[in-house]
């Protein structure tokens, strides 16, 4: 019996990095998006080219056995995919897990006596299932049938690592990827009927150092590398990378998440630098075509509480540690103001024209003003704004 799986967004990430993972694991996919141009494309095409992209050169493969359902037009026809799936995914963006939460919700409350549904989140963020299964169990799921929803559906955070640059206008829904891939998926609450089988996929029982490694790695030098590259007139990551003071910034911040991720999670401080050399060489594969723009929207999430910035910085502030690199990256993502197709860009620069410099910094980091990194952050703020630093 075919497996099927009901994936959420259709864009890059889950045609080009998830749907390539489920369908050579031999599942049907079901995309659900809102947006009607992607779903009609996917409706009357029968297939899609994934190209990967590395060092050795380019290996394209084909995607084909999925269908695609408009979740807004269309919501019972998802709702009756999800009562029948063996696995829910989605890659929608860490501020959309609440608006799908609803439809993933009626769909595991309809489901019959059988093997509890999957359900995975695959986006940059940590906790991200966890987020979601809040918004399903407290919001959307009866009072009743919330003792049993685990006898309907498991929920594993997972963490995701792969580069998906902007697309040439005229791919369609090709998708060009880069090689290196990982996706580490957390098992402990698939037992003890077991994981579902999905190939490239590595599990784990602790996957804390998974996230953490790579957020505060490759997340942190890409952005920090975005964030600077713009400041300074790059168009690109290559370019950006090859500018030397850029260059030095990112391994700058890298060495104080280091000190963060080989402390905390125990990982040998050798194999953290080998992993930082290959993420650098990673970012600035000239290939990819990625651009800083794209790489630094959504500047409001990139500097949030647990973010890449923020989330290493405040934890290697209570640990004593300098976070200089980290405060800069931090000073140039304040600047990613009013970048053409971006809303979050232009919701900072509101902030920062409206609010204080003390209640930009708590409504823009989330730290408490109690915290040590909130002083440092909040001079930083008043800084870009234009004003004095605060004593």
């Amino acid at each position: 019996m075919t497996k099927k799986a009901v994936h959420f967004g259709a864009g890059n990430i889950g045609r080009g990095f998830v749907a390539e993972f489920l369908h050579n694991s031999g599942y049907e996919v079901v995309f659900a998006d809102v947006l009607e141009s992607i779903i009609d494309l996917l409706q009357a095409t029968p297939s899609y080219t994934v190209t990967e992209i590395g060092a050795e050169g380019e290996h394209t493969f084909t995607i084909t056995n999925y269908r695609a359902i408009n979740s807004k037009s269309h919501e019972e026809d998802v709702i009756k995919e999800i009562s029948t799936a063996d696995l829910v995914t989605c890659a929608v963006g860490p501020n959309i897990l609440k608006f799908i939460a609803p439809v993933i919700a009626k769909g595991i409350d309809l489901r019959a006596a059988g093997p509890p549904l999957a359900v995975i989140a695959c986006e940059n963020a940590i906790g991200a299932t966890d987020v979601l299964a809040g918004f399903i169990k407290d919001s959307h799921t009866p009072e009743f049938r919330r003792g049993s929803l685990l006898d309907r559906a498991r929920f594993a955070n997972s963490a995701i690592d792969r580069i998906v640059p902007g697309q040439d206008p005229e791919a369609g829904l090709n998708v060009k990827i880069e090689s290196f891939y990982e996706w580490v998926v957390h098992q402990t609450p698939f037992e003890p009927q077991g994981h579902p089988e999905i190939k490239g996929v590595k599990w784990v029982d602790d996957l804390q150092p998974y996230i953490e490694r790579k957020l505060f790695t490759v997340n942190t030098g890409h952005a920090a590398a975005a964030y600077h590259g713009y400041n300074r007139g790059s168009k690109t990551i290559y370019e950006a990378l090859n500018d030397p003071f850029i260059l030095a910034e990112v391994r700058k911040a890298l060495a104080e998440t280091t000190k963060l991720i080989v402390e905390k999670h125990g990982i040998d401080l050798e194999e953290q630098k080998a992993y930082v050399e290959k993420i650098i060489k990673r970012i600035s594969n000239p290939h990819l075509e990625d651009t800083v723009v794209r790489v630094g929207r959504a500047p409001l999430r990139k500097l949030s509480r647990k973010e890449r910035f923020i989330g290493p910085a405040s934890q290697l502030v209570e640990r004593g540690y300098p976070v200089d690199a980290l405060l800069d990256a931090a000073e140039v993502a304040l600047k990613f103001q009013n970048v053409e197709g971006d809303e979050e860009s232009v919701d900072l620069a509101k902030i920062l024209q409206t609010e204080s410099a003390e209640a930009a910094t708590e409504k823009i980091t989330g730290l408490e003003k109690e915290h040590p990194l909130f002083k440092m952050m909040e001079r930083i703020v008043e800084k870009v704004k234009g004003g004095k630093p605060s004593i």
